[in-house]
């Protein structure tokens, strides 16, 4: 039976009972706000505006605390929302009191903030809901989220472990309850399986990849992908030759790529040929590279070909980014083959979205590192073009080993220092490249790489000197302590001057790589003066992630700091950039939309300001100062995200402040939009738009709007380095 045939008798078989059941089970969970959330009732402005600033602030004080001890349903849900926010565990007794609230939307908010505050000292409340079945389903979904995340945070392994067995109870009860089974618990039981990894969950998750809800089959194929099992291969198969859920399909070939499945390596590369949705194509091309069989590589090569010389005669929209991820896969199947046909191939693309794509760079080191060491690393081009050849020229490093590989290597090291000599020199100007050329050449691990680090940190991009004290931390140096104290000192001093930078990236880097130093200089028995003062001088700063991280790396080497954590992290004012006219604002905005017109064309936002009101606040502002005009599409990951919103276009721009995060209970489908993060509560500028659904995202990044599915079809066609031309803001 062919592949389009077997799954059209699938589809056959399946007709008469699957679509009932399904419907049904839609129905059950009609008011469950999983796509768009619950809205939250109209609450008084005033009201509204104080809890917006203790959110901010995130302050747990008296004011959240007469709120959840008041007679008012809503006024008490939304307190409760502010609760898990903030992340104060002296919420924790009175959110676990209303999680036994009458009210279901009381109960379930609570139990989500239990979650979000993710201390073990709310699993007590979180177990006695999963142990307790007769629970309304809402209620225990959102326990099982709540149980999955305080599992992934913990140290404690007994806790996970039961936190874990307790996840799985609740699974296979709801296998029990056949028809009358909660569609929203088994959600987000499966994503509580990914954060809480039980023994045995994935043989549990196995049971869920026949079910007949598409998109539960398609999340517990997922989430085996993200355990990463082996176990599971012939029913993955299965599910790639016939399952009628694209999404299914798609996730059934990443996690048989994950699992290496050599014997699923044809039955992958036919489906990165022949299905009809990009969205398998994509994943079954990333299996098939992951894989790596050179067998299959003349029949890979003609797809991409083919695909190509459509791509030239412009008879398909949108193939760009197929076409770089094909490029991936022939790079890692043709691994060291110097195969002259993939290697015109790669060419050939080269000269269609020339040098600055890395999936095309990367491709053609793996195939050939010879033939590709022959060019030269530009100086004075375009950031990006120097950027992805020198991830290219740092892939050489991990090369397997062969006759000419030492040759091939120091070749490679020798293109990334001359072009690092060639700023000393001042041949060229330091700038974005400059980065991505010295983590390329940290890569192969040079004598001489800390003196060219210790150099970098007097830079003035900060992006250059977050690059620079990240590897400087991890620096192994002989001559001892000696060394090692060379490169506290450095750090030392670059995070003193970074005091007055207008992004914190490289002050942060700069205490991890103190505590990376810090740690080698105690191993030692070193006992120098002074080694704890930068840590002493973060914990008193005004910036709060900085104190955060202070804080958090006082905890893991078992310091004492001056300042008290509880009063670092919530008894002092936070974000003061936003004043009282942002709060009123944002607590009386109902609804708001966005119409980003692209060289794609258009695709329209629909914000949700009662969700998330201070990002919403946050996007608008800067939308309409036109700070979004003319920005680039820095990233996109075929089946994942499309992500912008960095005026730098590399990763690491943003407006030089950060926004709290507003976590919420609505959950990342397809079209869902989301604020990117370097950590929690470094929200700014950066915002994607989800082409899947994601649910290990949820709980974790903000969801703040969503984008329709006549729209999607426009974002789907976006690739990396389409401009957004504007955005005009619709209130």
């Amino acid at each position: 039976m062919t592949y389009a045939a077997s799954r059209g008798f699938r589809k056959m078989y399946k007709k008469n009972e699957s679509i009932l059941v399904t419907i049904l089970i839609g129905a059950i969970c009609i008011c469950v706000p999983w796509v768009a959330g619950s809205p939250l009732k109209p609450i008084p402005k005033k009201d509204l505006v104080r809890i917006f600033k203790a959110e901010d602030e995130l302050l747990f004080d008296k004011t959240l605390i007469d709120y959840l001890k008041g007679k008012n349903t809503d006024l008490v849900n939304r307190a409760a929302l502010a609760a898990g926010r903030i992340g104060d565990e002296a919420a924790l007794p009175l959110l676990a009191d209303l999680v036994a609230d009458k009210n279901a939307g009381v109960a379930q908010t609570a139990v989500f903030a239990i979650g979000e505050i993710g201390s073990v000292k709310g699993s007590a409340a979180v177990q006695a809901i999963l142990r307790d079945t007769a629970n309304p389903d809402t209620v225990r979904a959102r326990a099982l989220e709540a149980a999955g995340k305080i599992a992934a945070t913990t140290k404690d392994s007994a806790v996970q472990s039961d936190l874990g067995e307790s996840i799985l109870d609740n699974l296979e009860f709801e296998l029990r309850r056949g028809k009358e089974q909660s569609r929203l618990a088994i959600l987000l039981g499966i994503t509580a399986v990914i954060r809480s990894k039980p023994v045995d969950g994935d043989y549990v998750l196995s049971k869920f990849l026949t079910n007949l809800d598409g998109r539960i089959r398609a999340d517990a194929a997922n989430a085996v992908a993200r355990l990463g099992s082996k176990r599971l291969n012939r029913p993955l198969q299965s599910m790639l030759l016939t399952d009628d859920e694209p999404l299914a399909r798609a996730n059934s070939a990443r996690a048989l790529g994950v699992s290496g499945d050599v014997s699923a390596i044809n039955l992958l590369l036919t489906a990165a040929i022949t299905d009809e949705d990009s969205r398998v194509r994509t994943n079954a091309l990333n299996a098939v590279g992951a894989i790596a069989d050179k067998a299959i590589g003349p029949r890979l090569l003609e797809r991409a070909e083919s695909l190509l010389d459509e791509y030239k005669r412009k008879t398909k929209a949108g193939d760009i980014n197929e076409l770089l991820t094909i490029a991936g896969a022939i790079g890692r199947t043709m691994q060291g083959s110097n195969d002259v046909r993939s290697i015109k191939f790669l060419n050939d693309l080269r000269g269609v979205v020339g040098n600055s794509a890395p999936e095309s760079e990367t491709a053609l080191v793996r195939v050939s590192a010879g033939t590709y060491l022959k060019e030269e690393l530009p100086l004075n081009v375009d950031w990006r073009e120097t950027a992805s050849k020198a991830a290219a020229l740092g892939l050489v490093a991990e090369l397997e080993e062969s006759a000419d590989a030492a040759e091939l290597k120091a070749a490679a090291e020798g293109k990334l220092k001359a072009y690092l000599a060639s700023v000393r020199g001042g041949k060229t100007k330091p700038n974005l490249s400059y980065s991505s050329v010295l983590a390329a050449y940290g890569k192969h691990k040079p004598a001489d790489l800390a003196r060219f680090l210790r150099e970098a940190l007097l830079f003035e991009d900060v992006v250059v000197r977050e690059t620079a004290a990240r590897l400087l931390g991890e620096q192994e140096l002989p001559g001892g302590n000696s060394g090692d104290l060379e490169n506290y000192n450095a750090l030392r001093d670059a995070f003193l001057a970074s005091e007055n930078d207008k992004l914190n990236d490289a002050t942060l880097s700069s205490l991890e790589g103190l505590k990376n130093q810090y740690l080698k200089l105690k191993g030692g028995k070193y006992a120098g003066p002074g080694l704890l003062e930068p840590f002493k001088l973060a914990a008193g700063s005004p910036d709060y992630l900085v104190r955060r991280k202070a804080h958090d790396i006082a905890e893991e080497l078992g310091l004492k700091l001056p300042i008290a954590v509880d009063k670092v992290r919530f008894g002092e004012k936070g974000n003061a950039r936003l004043i009282r006219a942002n709060y009123e604002r944002a607590a009386t905005r109902k609804k708001a939309a966005a119409v980003l017109t692209t060289t794609k064309g258009e695709f329209r936002i629909e914000f949700f300001p009662q969700a998330a009101p201070l990002t919403v606040e946050n996007f608008v502002n800067l939308a309409k100062s036109g700070y979004f005009n003319g920005l680039a599409i820095h990233r996109v990951v075929p089946n994942f995200v499309v992500q912008d919103g960095d005026p730098r276009g590399d990763g690491s721009g943003g407006p030089g402040w950060h926004i709290r995060c507003e976590i919420n209970e609505i959950g990342y489908e397809r079209g869902s939009v989301g604020m990117a993060l370097s950590g929690k509560d470094t929200g700014g500028s950066q915002w994607f738009v989800a082409h899947s659904p994601q649910p290990h995202l949820d709980g974790g990044y903000t969801v703040f709007g969503k984008v329709n599915e006549e729209n999607m079809l426009v974002v789907d066609r976006l690739a990396r380095g389409d401009i957004i031309k504007k955005i005009e803001i619709l209130e």
